[in-house]
């Protein structure tokens, strides 16, 4: 019996360390679902038998001006009219002998209650455009507005990460800190749920930690290990480690110098403006009334003390040279989403308020596409004064930052020399020695706000609040700012909560949801009963969406291949549309779409379906928050500016004093780009005759990309030694 015992435990050991091993191996390696990879829920449109093709019918949101009309209807100035007809037919009942042919106070009363809103949101950005839509498709009556464009301020200026923060695990690991691992574990299932709504704007992006001593190898792989087990189902791939000479395989631009190894992590990445604008139109798809360039001038308060709605005005009357008349907008509540901004709008409800916002700086620089490779990213977890860099491909080149320092609120703060420089002196510590990091190489650079905040019922006010805070003032002003991008849509949650709470809104389910992904094969009203569904509410050019549409695209217009990829991963479905509204090219091939910029991938539909389909109103819009090119490329911004304003004022009819304020404008936000001064005051024709590339000697070691022509090596010279190719050879100089 005691030796059957003797050979049974070891077996049983051997057979529980082999199934142990081999479901940690199979929870390691399990199959994922890849955003973008499963077969669109709507295939793409072919070619029936007898040769028809039918394109894509989405529905349409409403004009920008009807919009407005809307906005005006909820403080009775539309029904006025409405109101004086009512009059004359009372006269003309009491002629006749009608006496059933004026509105009654009831009726009226009931008239105003239809039009007045439940929530009225102000702030346009992510938090803003996110509270839209999570009301809307509660089926509250909403409206946003925005006083520049959505995405204007620091949610078009982000690290363009969707990720928990591997840096906040570290703080909650090694200062016990709850919170911060509360916020970690929320913001990696929000980045389940960013992939899974957009998986054409969002996607998976492994991430490099290099190892420079061998003990560093089993910090990070336990960190990373770390990481991956709290995402737990909604995570994406496994972190791994790389010996050194595969770290370099898969990084050639890292300094071999005391590398170790690698740790390989997985998070997400996207293109943050463009998710922002989509956003705002799939809440103005399910109802909502969004406005940009309507300023918010003061919040309006009954008898009470209680505020029940707001003043605006239309700034793009302004840009116009019109003087824009102010009108209300009628609400149950109120709504504050204004990020850096939210104390300037919390004072127009109590001016002597305490601040909560403390803004902190985040520069960005962009660099070419060489710098990093396509498709893996590198962070440097300790930088020379503590803090974290990232070093991401995007778009095609490739984004370094952030830093993180004190600074003044402004719509468009420029980046300082200061920060761009240490960004550089950073990355030269990691990268290879053979690669020389020049100013000139900085092909954008950007400051965006980021708005901690302090609890302003907190006994110690000036610490700052590491997630999100949501607050109500006496008069009733919902204050929601704080958080990061990633847990957008967690806030709006909360936000849309509160405020039915607070201003004992009823929600219901939508019955008449629009059909987005222009499909009867989806019923896109499904899931939405009257509780938040945002996780499951697919935004605007998801729902068609493959890796492989870019194909269809190529051989249904004939579009270039770069073009095509470009057009899907910013579109989705919606890239028919693009496409359908892109300019014959007269050439073989491409057959359509003619690029703004030679440099990128960005064409003249996109220009048309901005204004047409996502409320564009100034150059600025396209340039910077429907396309990239000015986060991408200040000088090619520029260049491409005279054929945005053409197209624009194609559309909008613009007359030649609105192109000359367009111009002066985008120049003005280019250099918060990083655009060179000296470029402040080209004209449009220095740009059409080619002279905007131009420097001056000091400029050109700044900003130039490559050495003078005449800086050639020797063997490639036509000429004698010392004869200069300028002059003559008959000039006394060359004899």
């Amino acid at each position: 019996m005691s030796s059957s015992r003797r050979l049974l435990r070891p077996l049983l050991y051997t057979s529980a360390a082999a199934l142990t091993g081999g479901g940690l191996l199979y929870y390691i390696n399990r199959p994922r679902s890849i955003p973008g990879s499963d077969p669109a829920s709507v295939p793409p449109p072919r070619y029936t038998d007898d040769g028809r093709f039918s394109p894509p019918r989405f529905p349409l949101v409403k004009t920008r001006d009807e919009q407005i009309a809307d906005l005006k209807k909820s403080a009775g100035i539309q029904s006025a009219v409405d109101i004086a007809k009512g009059a004359t037919k009372s006269v003309l009942g009491s002629l006749t002998g009608n006496k059933d042919t004026s509105p009654t106070e009831q009726q009226l009363e009931k008239h105003e209650d239809a039009e007045l809103y439940d929530l009225l949101v102000i702030g346009g950005g992510a938090t803003g455009a996110g509270i839209a839509l999570d009301a809307a498709t509660r089926g509250l009556k909403v409206a946003m507005v925005e006083r520049e464009d959505f995405a204007s301020g620091t949610s078009s200026k982000s690290t363009k990460l969707v990720h928990g923060g591997v840096r906040y695990l570290e703080k909650a690991v090694w200062e016990l800190d709850y919170n911060q691992y509360k916020l970690v574990k929320e913001a990696l299932r929000e980045r389940k749920y960013f992939l899974d709504t957009a998986p054409h704007l969002s996607n998976w992006l492994p991430i490099m930690i290099p190892v420079q001593k061998w003990w560093q190898a089993p910090y990070f792989w336990a960190g990373t290990k770390f990481y991956d087990f709290l995402a737990g189902s909604e995570g994406i791939e496994s972190s791994y480690f790389l010996t050194k000479s595969r770290a370099l395989d898969a990084f050639p631009m890292l300094k071999k110098e005391n590398l170790f190894g690698a740790l390989v992590y997985y998070d997400g990445a996207h293109n943050d403006s463009r998710m922002n604008v989509s956003i705002a139109m799939t809440a103005a798809l399910y109802g909502a009334t969004v406005v940009n360039h309507l300023e918010v001038t003061s919040l309006e308060k009954d008898a009470n003390g209680k505020l029940i709605g707001a003043k605006v005005k239309d700034r793009v009357q302004e840009k116009n040279g019109q003087t824009p008349q102010e009108f209300s907008i009628k609400a149950k509540g109120i709504i504050n989403a204004t990020g850096p901004f939210t104390d300037a709008v919390r004072k127009m409800d109590e001016p002597q308020v305490p601040e909560i916002v403390a803004p902190s700086s985040g520069v960005h620089v962009i660099l070419p596409g060489y710098y990093s490779p396509s498709k893996m990213g590198l962070i440097d977890p300790k930088t020379s004064d503590g803090r974290v860099i990232f070093f991401l491909p995007w778009q095609g080149n490739t984004i370094a930052g952030t830093t993180d320092a004190p600074t003044a609120i402004s719509q468009n703060p420029i980046a300082g020399e200061e920060e761009i420089n240490w960004i550089l002196s950073e990355i030269r510590g990691y990268l290879s020695p053979d690669l020389n990091v020049r100013r000139g190489d900085v092909l954008a650079a950007w400051s965006g706000i980021r708005p901690l905040v302090k609890d302003p019922h907190s006994k110690n006010t000036e610490s700052l609040v590491r997630n999100h805070l949501i607050t109500v003032s006496d008069s009733g002003l919902l204050t929601c700012a704080g958080g990061k991008w990633t847990t957008y849509r967690q806030m709006a949650e909360e936000a849309v909560d509160e405020a039915i709470k607070r201003y004992n809104l009823t929600t219901g389910p939508l019955l008449q949801a629009p059909r987005l992904s222009g499909s009867e094969m989806i019923d896109d009203a499904a899931p939405l009963d009257g509780a938040c569904q945002t996780h499951q509410v697919r935004l605007v050019g998801a729902h068609g969406f493959s890796n492989t549409l870019f194909i269809n695209l190529i051989q249904h217009f004939g579009l270039e291949s770069i073009v095509a990829k470009h057009l899907t991963e910013s579109y989705g479905d919606r890239a028919w549309t693009v496409a359908a509204l892109s300019a014959p090219t007269e050439q073989r091939y491409p057959v359509r779409g003619l690029k703004i910029s030679a440099l990128y991938p960005f064409i003249d539909g996109e220009v048309r379906y901005a204004v047409r389909h996502e409320y564009a109103q100034t150059a600025v819009d396209v340039l910077a928050r429907r396309t990239r090119l000015a986060f991408l490329n200040a000088q090619a911004a520029l260049e491409a500016l005279p054929t945005v304003i053409d197209l624009m004022s194609e559309e909008l009819k613009w007359d030649q004093k609105r192109q000359d304020k367009e111009w002066k404008d985008a120049v003005q936000f280019l250099a918060s780009m990083g655009l060179a001064k000296s470029k402040l005051s080209v004209t449009r024709k220095d740009v059409e005759d080619g002279k905007a590339g131009e420097y001056d000697e000091h400029e050109r070691k700044l900003y130039s990309r490559h050495d003078r022509p005449a800086d050639m090596m020797e063997s490639d010279s036509k000429f004698a030694s010392g004869e200069k190719p300028i002059v003559s050879t008959d000039s006394p100089v060359n004899k």
